[in-house]
């Protein structure tokens, strides 16, 4: 169901629908080599779900995704990925929202820093890119005033970290998903 949410909500938002078609298509891989649960596979196509004006509510596009989650029955897993993907909680302190953010379901450790490496090695127009460049892409985007811009100069050390941690607990080597992802994925 996850994609099929994805493509009612988000299809219409040009470069950001090609990015969480393409996070989610690189999450269905290593689903389906084992390497990610199912949770993470469905997180990854709802993580940017708070993005829909429809659904906008705080303008915290975690947040406001997880909360229609939640209203639609998710599991907790996936709300959990959604609601704290990315240095979520960074932003949410940022904006005055950690509270709303800690009755959100806590996701697994292990799951978030696949979603984590998942949507850092995913440009803003789906092209595959590294956690770095990724961050920097992001810093580039919002003025210093920005929560946004704040929360990522605070998180960037962690958000690096977990990409690294995810990396290795997948067995993925440190350029991937860029050109090797037919290597690691064969059977």
């Amino acid at each position: 169901m996850a994609p099929k949410i994805a493509v009612e909500y988000l299809s219409g938002l040009g470069r950001r629908w090609r990015h969480v078609q393409a996070v989610g298509q690189r999450a269905n891989e290593l689903g389906s080599a084992g390497l990610i649960s199912p949770d993470v596979v469905a997180a990854a196509w709802l993580h940017d779900l708070g993005y829909a004006e429809e659904l906008m509510m705080t303008g915290f596009h975690p947040l406001d995704g997880a909360v229609f989650l939640v209203e639609e029955g998710a599991d907790d897993e996936v709300v959990g990925l959604v609601a704290f993907h990315t240095g979520a909680s960074f932003e949410a302190e940022e904006r005055g929202l950690l509270g709303s953010l800690a009755e959100m379901p806590t996701p697994d450790p292990d799951n978030l820093d696949a979603l984590t490496l998942l949507d850092l090695t995913t440009g803003p127009d789906g092209s595959p890119t590294d956690p770095e460049t990724r961050v920097e892409e992001i810093l580039g985007r919002y003025p210093t005033s920005n929560p946004v811009h704040r929360a990522v100069t605070r998180s960037r050390d962690e958000l690096l970290a977990s990409a690294r941690r995810a990396r290795r607990r997948l067995g993925l080597p440190d350029d991937w998903p860029a050109g090797v992802a037919e290597r690691v994925l064969e059977p």
